[in-house]
């Protein structure tokens, strides 16, 4: 299915704990000297125009990053604020920096990006943003992250963000992640969900909580969107979370208890 496009949903709540979580590794993973991998499997379009009509049909942005309680909490020199800025300054106030972004923002010349991105128009729009920062591939994410892993270097990180438009995915990834990790045991596999009234994503967590007992998982809830939208909170899966993570997750996850 190729109907998604990040750039309604593009600076949310959802985008708000994944991104601020993604950067805070990426600046982890970077502090020494060893150079890492970075792969994502769902990749969007890196830039977002949140000033564009297709941002501003959902608003979902105004309730998200442009909110200036998140902003306060997190602090300016959090390392996912920084790419914020740093995108604001080169482009305009309005744009956002996606995940790709983020990381073309902390990696190094010696760090390995990898990014996936099935969609046409994305993947074009992804390799016009990145630039020569990453190698881009428009193929199934997951069947690029069973053809990568393991990496080389073996150090890094795998961010897997699907839409979950196709419903097969709730099955399809713990017997992924499963798969990956057996491969790739030193890696930091994040898997990124949306929280749904219908609990649809249960099964899944049972399941990956199940395959990995050290795993992190860390949610946040929000009003939906809009009425009628089943999305009522954001989490994360994390194998191999890094140490620290979880005091980070849990400082994000006060700043959402308040803003209801």
């Amino acid at each position: 299915m190729l109907s998604y496009q990040h750039i309604f949903h593009a600076g949310n709540l959802a985008d708000v704990q994944k991104h601020a979580a993604l950067a805070w590794v990426l600046a982890y993973l970077t502090v020494k000297d060893k150079p890492i991998s970075y792969i994502e499997t769902h990749s969007g379009r890196a830039l977002y125009d949140l000033a564009s009509d297709a941002a501003q049909k959902t608003g979902e942005a105004a309730k998200g990053i442009e909110n200036e309680l998140i902003q306060a909490g997190l602090g300016s020199d959090h390392p996912y604020l920084r790419a914020l800025n740093r995108v604001r300054d080169a482009f305009g106030p309005r744009h956002y920096p996606g995940s790709p972004w983020i990381g073309g923002d902390l990696l190094r010349n010696t760090d390995h990006m990898h990014l996936a991105e099935l969609h046409p128009q994305e993947a074009s729009a992804l390799r016009d943003a990145i630039g020569k920062k990453a190698k881009v591939y428009q193929q199934d994410g997951y069947q690029l992250a069973q053809s990568l892993c393991p990496p080389t270097p073996r150090r890094g990180l795998l961010l897997i963000d699907p839409s979950y438009e196709i419903k097969s995915d709730y099955a399809t990834i713990p017997p992924l992640i499963a798969k990956l990790h057996k491969k790739w045991n030193v890696g930091i596999i994040m898997l990124w969900y949306p929280v749904l009234t219908s609990g649809v994503h249960d099964p899944m967590l049972t399941a990956l909580i199940k395959n990995h007992p050290d795993g992190l998982r860390a949610e946040v809830t929000f009003p939906p969107a809009r009425e009628g939208h089943r999305m009522v909170g954001s989490g994360l899966f994390i194998v191999n979370p890094p140490f620290g993570l979880s005091d980070e997750l849990n400082r994000i996850a006060d700043i959402f208890g308040k803003l209801t």
